[in-house]
């Protein structure tokens, strides 16, 4: 390698090569930091969400039966409705449920419930949505339902 050094009888050309030494260097930290780092990208956890055995809930005529299915479509009692027409409604009955309010000491008997239903391949996204509507509009009391086990499996 020509580094150049105190011999003066040699012209001042310009160095040709490159040293590659530091760039070895470089790629072999990163090749050791993506081989360490490489099964973390690839590690998922797998959740199976659990059959539950409970009582059924009470409908009440303050119950409000959301349904969500795995394409993300709401359904309001059964009827469908777009994201902006259920926080519409959420808001209503946000300010109904705090106009009963004013008169009853129990202000969780005065908000209706929501009953949540959601398919098992619905994103957790619009799920979240749902809750925070709910939440913005006042509303605390949310239930989500599942379905029973199969009935040898209890």
């Amino acid at each position: 390698m020509a580094f150049g050094g105190l011999d003066k009888k040699q012209t001042a050309a310009p160095m040709a090569e490159i040293n590659m030494t530091p760039l070895i260097d470089v790629m072999l930290v990163l090749l050791v930091i993506f081989i360490i780092t490489a099964p973390l990208f690839t590690h998922a956890i797998r959740l199976d969400l659990p059959k539950v055995a409970a009582a059924p809930a009470r409908e009440t005529p303050q119950t409000i039966s959301l349904s969500i299915d795995a394409a993300g479509k709401l359904y309001w009692n059964g009827s469908a409705i777009t994201l902006e027409q259920m926080r519409a409604r959420f808001a209503q009955a946000g300010k109904e449920a705090e106009s009963t309010q004013a008169g009853e000491a129990d202000n969780a008997a005065a908000q209706p419930e929501i009953h949540l239903h959601a398919e098992r391949n619905t994103r957790y996204e619009v799920i979240a949505q749902v809750m925070g509507a709910a939440q913005q509009a006042g509303l605390e009391r949310i239930g989500f339902v599942t379905d029973p086990p199969p009935a040898g499996k209890q």
